[in-house]
């Protein structure tokens, strides 16, 4: 592990947000987020973020990476624009229009969507972190309003 190059490129996550999973890397949503997740786990500066986590799923599962194997090459120091290139060929998924769809599916998925132990979930967690009066139309948005985004 290059822990110089991680150390710098990891955020704090005990002091600032990861960025929206509506963020891309590589064409993909979830991906910059769950790179800085990964890099701040390896940095050692997670706090209450979690990596290879139920949100992380969704795009591992999609593409097929292996989440240790993604640590791995993160762990060498790798910049946004390196994992960028590491994770396009290593994606099982190589037609753009099915990214597309698949992007666009999860920027629209409502709570009523989500499995019915997400949906339990969020219905304690959400008047918890959310602002009062303060709306969730589609699951993403949860993230951006807890993290202030929105």
């Amino acid at each position: 592990m290059n822990n110089e190059k991680i150390k710098l490129l990891a955020k704090d996550l005990t002091r600032e947000y990861p960025r929206s999973p509506r963020e891309t890397l590589s064409g993909y949503v979830i991906a910059m987020r769950m790179l800085d997740k990964c890099r701040a786990v390896l940095a050692g500066t997670a706090g209450e973020y979690h990596y290879d986590c139920g949100l992380d799923r969704h795009f591992l599962d999609f593409t097929g990476i292996d989440a240790e194997e993604f640590k791995m090459f993160v762990a060498t120091g790798a910049t946004d624009a390196e994992v960028a290139i590491w994770i396009e060929s290593h994606s099982k998924v190589k037609d753009r229009a099915q990214t597309v769809a698949w992007n666009n599916k999860l920027r629209s998925t409502r709570l009523c969507d989500l499995p019915i132990e997400a949906q339990v979930f969020m219905e304690d967690y959400i008047p918890k972190v959310i602002p009062k009066n303060r709306p969730v139309y589609f699951w993403f948005d949860i993230y951006d309003l807890e993290e202030e985004r929105i």
